[in-house]
């Protein structure tokens, strides 16, 4: 005998229905997919100063070796020159030197005026106005006797050739420590005391060596 099913059944079994398969799914959403994994976290990068930090290399340091008062010059740049210091004066002869500068420095004075400045002018204006002797050497170079020097101005090199200019230089030996060192020449006259030079004695050392 067949069992009809009434209208009112099939909406029940219906809604049961609905409610199996409702938890159906909601059990189903807490769970993964297969083969899916979480991505991995990744560390922050480090941020990069915007400039990199001052370096304390030190710098090319200067040489070595500066003579004492030797400014911006080159090592032994004052024994270079040493021929070029005149020696220190004793006080006496110090003061004997500058007197005798102050006789020959008004007859260099004239002789510029009147444009004499050759040797031969002013080697003749020394000895005949204030009496003194030309120095004379031995054969090996040893003075023999008197005290003044007059010679022409150093050369210099110019356009591949040596060159005189005018003038003339002048070495008085007032003692073995005090000398007069003067010139004369177009531009200016000059005499001042001071002690005898390494090489050149009462001369005035050329300024190349």
């Amino acid at each position: 005998m067949v069992r009809m099913v009434t209208s009112t059944q099939r909406r029940r079994l219906g809604a049961v229905s609905a409610l199996l398969m409702g938890a159906a799914l909601i059990s189903g959403c807490g769970e993964k997919p297969h083969g899916s994994a979480a991505a991995p976290a990744t560390a922050p990068e480090p941020s990069q100063a915007s400039s990199t930090a001052p370096t304390n290399s030190p710098s090319p340091g200067a040489s070595p070796y500066v003579e004492p008062g030797v400014v911006d010059g080159a090592p032994h740049n004052g024994d270079n020159n040493a021929y070029r210091r005149p020696a220190d004066m004793s006080p006496a002869s110090e003061e004997a030197a500058q007197a005798e500068a102050a006789r020959i420095e008004p007859v260099l004075k004239r002789l510029h005026a009147k444009g004499k400045w050759d040797p031969e002018s002013v080697r003749s204006a020394l000895t005949g106005e204030l009496g003194y002797k030309i120095e004379k050497y031995g054969s090996k170079g040893k003075i023999l006797s008197g005290e003044l020097t007059v010679r022409d101005m150093y050369a210099s090199y110019e356009n591949d050739e040596y060159v005189t200019p005018e003038g003339t230089m002048i070495g008085l030996r007032v003692n073995a420590d005090a000398c007069v060192t003067a010139l004369v020449q177009p531009t200016n006259y000059e005499a001042k005391a001071n002690g005898p030079f390494m090489e050149t004695g009462c001369m005035t050392p050329p300024t190349g060596h």
